[in-house]
């Protein structure tokens, strides 16, 4: 019985992830759509401070909020500039590349949070789970590539395209920090303070920008797109990964960004951007069958 309780709650925590990233897949064709209305840093400071503002007031509610004390606040900072990289990142790769080559790339967060976690954490996968991330990657990079084998063999990448490799790289150490220094906080403590770490470091980064920002200048829309990515992309999608990672540990919480490119594609069809060209489909079917069998079996810890 005590089995059967434990199984229902694993599938009960894949069943969170997978929406957690069926709303973060979003994040790429808004971020798209909205890249230029702003510098990356001030889009970033305006998500992360309404975000903050949103767990706050939950928080507050639930909780009340208290000073972490500075050993704490070190853990929250630690973990909350890796969001930080990742989102700027973002958002300015967005600016020359598209939302489906950033959704693509993103599956390379996997195979970059397995290095890390086996050499920080002692997290280990089977040789078969190995093989599957890299055969993810190549599904990944056949997609930027768009199916073209020459440029597939010259890795012919854009500077939209590095640019989110090294975004992706913290991200993948988001997820191992979050499952190493979590101290038995609720989830949504720990969210609070990570979305105010991001939130002052993107009030720094923005600060250049902030005066000669025409703020009356943007569409409405812009503002709109703006609160849903910090409700739904962020402060939800935050809440579910940190709560996950606990339980199932970082690899296979971000192995299910192999869907992203197939969420993605359908979140733009749905919008009427169209699909893709078909020589991209041989790899979004190699990066969707890989998410299988990184989640088959049991992934191992060191004690």
């Amino acid at each position: 019985m005590k089995n059967s309780s434990i199984g229902s709650q694993i599938i009960h925590v894949h069943g969170l992830t997978i929406l957690a990233n069926l709303l973060i897949s979003t994040s790429f064709t808004v971020g798209h759509t909205i890249a230029y209305a702003f510098e990356p840093g001030v889009l970033m400071l305006i998500r992360f401070a309404m975000a903050a503002l949103i767990m706050g007031i939950f928080v507050q509610l639930k909780y009340g909020i208290s000073w972490p004390g500075w050993h704490g606040l070190f853990r929250y900072t630690i973990v909350g500039l890796m969001p930080v990289g990742f989102f700027w990142c973002q958002f300015e790769s967005l600016r020359y590349t598209s939302a489906l080559n950033t959704s693509t790339l993103f599956t390379t967060v996997p195979a970059i949070s397995a290095v890390i976690a086996a050499l920080f954490i002692g997290e280990r996968l089977g040789w078969h789970r190995l093989l599957a991330l890299a055969i993810g990657m190549i599904g990944a990079l056949w997609v930027v590539f768009r199916g073209d084998p020459d440029r597939f063999i010259s890795f012919d990448l854009n500077y939209g395209d590095v640019l989110f490799l090294i975004g992706c790289l913290c991200f993948g150490t988001y997820g191992v920090l979050v499952k190493n220094l979590h101290r038995g906080e609720p989830t949504a403590i720990m969210t609070f303070w990570v979305l105010v770490v991001a939130t002052v470091s993107f009030l720094f980064i923005a600060a250049k920008d902030l005066g000669s920002t025409n703020w009356a200048g943007a569409d409405i829309s812009v503002y709109g797109w703006l609160f849903y990515l910090a409700l739904v992309t962020t402060v939800i999608s935050f809440f579910l990964f940190q709560y996950a990672t606990r339980d199932i540990g970082p690899i296979r919480v971000q192995a299910y960004s192999y869907f992203m490119p197939g969420l993605v594609i359908l979140t733009e069809w749905i919008i009427g951007y169209g699909f893709p060209t078909a020589m991209t489909l041989p790899g979004i079917a190699l990066v969707l069958i890989t998410s299988y069998f990184i989640q088959s079996g049991t992934t191992q810890t060191k004690a």
